[in-house]
């Protein structure tokens, strides 16, 4: 019993202990023979196939490659065409390995073309340059072999390497055709539709509409940093990614409405190797067209708005008024802006040009040389204007324009009343032991003076004692800030919120209390308009909240937004920005002061309330006279507010509100001063 209960010992044992030990052996020399195999393996991956690998998975990186969408078109009030696109066909060619496949040349170490890609490029070069000969425009200019292969870029210095080459655009239905039906003989040839951009050779409002540039030339515009930035990111739309060559919205309309207008870019999906060249399409999106903007402004009333500047600015050169001509006086500007709902139907700038200068992918100096004064939007922004250049610019002295405001002021803060009688002496004194003095125009002595009827005679002294000194007393230190207060309620040293880039906010002189001499002068230069420099769009927004009764409302230049189906797919209506009460009295008496007599209103159909103004400005050593001009009609339940500026123009009565009777009959026609179109009324009825 003891012997069958011992261990590792009797009969067996020994083959047993020699039987698991091979079993071990073999198990770790199968171990070992599969590790070394592995090994060999991984050896061989790295140093032999390692670079066929990298590469095959290089060219497994895709690129996307933007296609320029036809850009939507900028419409008149009336549904006319101001700006629109065309579709052109353009040839652009994919530098594939059929032209770029290297090979290492022995005696340099360096990677060249070989003879095969070499012979492909120039087999290229010379079957397109054959093409455009046989089938293209023969008035166009001729694209030859080695044109073309400049075009091609081979040495990647224009573009990466799998970015498609433009070798020519707006290519004739028979080089499409051809092109489209030989494609086997042209590898990475692409025929792809893009768009060239008209404007309406009427020159309609063409510094507020805008122009157009390439997108290369847009790193200094905030808005196109953005994009850039967005187009960085990992997961960026594709059809987001602009192509360097692509026109894009540089001012106005066209910058504003940017993202609406220009659609969504289509894109070629390329295989892409690890030299960053393009293998093959993988895929093809399409565009999408843009969106169509409708604009508030009114091509006719917009065309006789720009006549009357133009003509008004060729009679000052030719009949002197106050005894002298007025050649000074280049430009001009108006606005034209619907009270009620605030659509901007005219927004001139004098002189204009035609936008499709900028068509051109380089514009000459000498084009560039007659419009560098003028290309920008002078109703908007600080331009030059008039004979004296840089020293006087389209931000102008509102001069007695603001009377009107200057007089709600004193009612509002108790400086006066209604009933008040001012005996105006023709000059009033102020400063220092009244050392300081200002005087009405051409020294005119008027009398006893309501508030009213010192609007209407435009008397400064009244303003002057009155207004600026009274408030400068009633306010000791403080009432600079209380000014500013109103004048921002009316929409002046504040922007409109039109939207359009680039806006002036104007200039606030009367912050500045060392240029004027003191707080007292500032107050009291400002009571009569010589102390805020504001455009003609911000004197259009303040002359319609005088119409609205102190509610300001945002300038709106576009009405809708409709999608290339001709959908809305945005409206724009009124929109209140600012509000401001007084007493209804006041409001009576301003009306009634806006009554100056003004020839060029002479047989006007029309009640309506206006005040003219000139305003003196120092440029190059002389005062120039600037005319300025506010109306809105009728006076009771107005409909059109409108504001014209004539730098070195003279008094506004004679040089702007000549201006502003051609746009009120303008608009009389085409929408109504009393709710009814003339345009549409027998011509019998209308007399």
């Amino acid at each position: 019993m003891r012997w069958f209960g011992k261990t590792g010992s009797g009969p067996g044992n020994g083959e047993t202990t020699n039987y698991l030990s091979l079993r071990i052996n073999l198990f770790f020399f199968g171990t070992f023979f599969i590790f070394v195999i592995m090994m060999i393996r991984l050896a061989g991956l790295q140093f032999v196939e390692s670079p066929e690998l990298s590469e095959v998975e290089a060219s497994r990186e895709t690129k996307d490659v933007p296609l320029a969408a036809i850009r939507g078109t900028i419409h008149a009030a009336g549904g006319e065409d101001i700006a629109h696109s065309t579709p052109i066909q353009s040839l652009f060619v994919t530098l594939t390995q059929e032209y770029t496949a290297k090979v290492k040349n022995k005696k340099t170490g360096l990677y060249e073309p070989t003879a095969e890609a070499k012979a492909n490029t120039k087999a290229l070069a010379a079957g397109l340059s054959s093409v455009f000969e046989q089938y293209g425009d023969p008035s166009a200019k001729k694209l030859l072999k080695e044109d073309i292969l400049l075009l091609l870029d081979l040495d990647y210095k224009k573009s990466l390497g799998y970015v498609p080459r433009k070798i020519k655009t707006g290519l004739t239905m028979k080089e499409v055709a051809h092109l489209m039906e030989n494609r086997q003989r042209y590898p990475g040839v692409s025929v792809v539709e893009e768009s060239i951009r008209h404007y309406d050779k009427d020159t309609v409002a063409v510094q507020t509409v805008g122009y157009m540039k390439q997108f290369r030339f847009t790193e200094d515009y905030n808005v196109y940093k953005n994009i850039r930035s967005a187009m960085k990111q990992t997961d960026a739309d594709p059809g987001l990614s602009y192509r360097e060559d692509e026109f894009v919205g540089i001012y106005g309309l066209e910058q504003q409405y940017q993202r609406e207008l220009r659609g969504k870019n289509g894109y070629q999906t390329l295989s892409v190797n690890a030299q960053n060249m393009a293998e093959k399409v993988i895929a093809l999106v399409p565009p999408v067209k843009g969106n169509d903007i409708w604009m508030t402004i009114n091509k006719n009333v917009q065309m006789r708005t720009e006549q009357a500047i133009k003509d008004q600015l060729n009679w000052l050169h030719r009949n002197p008024v106050q005894g002298k001509l007025h050649k000074d006086a280049i430009t001009g500007y108006a606005v034209a802006m619907e009270v009620d709902t605030g659509n901007v139907v005219a927004m001139a700038n004098m002189p204009d040009y035609d936008t499709n200068v900028w068509n051109a992918e380089r514009l000459p100096p000498e084009v560039w040389a007659k419009i560098e004064g003028y290309y920008q939007n002078g109703t908007i922004n600080d331009i030059s204007s008039g004979v004296s250049g840089n020293g006087l610019k389209s931000l102008i002295y509102l001069g007695s324009t603001i009377k009107p405001l200057s007089v709600l002021i004193g009612l509002e803060e108790g400086l006066f009343t209604t009933g008040d009688t001012y005996m105006d002496k023709g000059i009033a004194y102020f400063g220092k032991d009244n050392s300081s003095s200002v005087r009405n125009s051409s020294g005119h002595v008027l009398g006893p003076l309501s508030p009213a009827k010192a609007i209407q005679e435009s008397s400064n002294a009244f303003m002057v004692e009155w207004v600026g000194n009274a408030l400068y007393k009633k306010y000791p230190g403080e009432g600079i800030a209380i000014w500013d207060k109103y004048m921002k309620a009316f929409g002046l040293g504040v922007s409109t919120q039109s939207g359009l880039p680039g806006e002036s906010a104007g200039v606030a002189d009367y912050l500045d209390p060392k240029k004027a001499g003191s707080t007292q002068a500032a107050l009291v230069h400002a009571s009569f308009g010589q102390k805020g420099k504001y455009t003609a769009l911000q004197l259009a927004q303040y002359t319609a909240t005088l119409a609205n009764e102190g509610v300001r409302i945002k300038p709106q230049l576009v009405s809708k937004i409709t999608d290339p189906d001709g959908k809305t797919v945005k409206q724009f209506g009124r929109e209140v920005l600012d509000s401001i009460s007084f007493h209804p009295s006041y409001w009576k008496e301003i009306k009634r002061g806006m009554n100056t007599k003004v020839k060029a209103f002479d047989g006007f159909p029309y009640d309506f309330a206006r005040k003219t103004g000139t305003s003196e400005m120092e440029a190059f050593g002389a005062t120039r006279d600037n005319g300025v001009f506010i109306a809105y009609a009728p006076r009771e339940h107005p409909k059109l507010a409108v504001a014209v500026i004539i730098p070195e123009g003279g008094f506004g009565a004679n040089s702007a509100a000549p201006v502003a009777r051609q746009i009120f009959e303008a608009y009389d026609q085409e929408y109504g001063l009393d709710g009814v179109p003339k345009k549409n009324v027998p011509e019998s009825r209308v007399d």
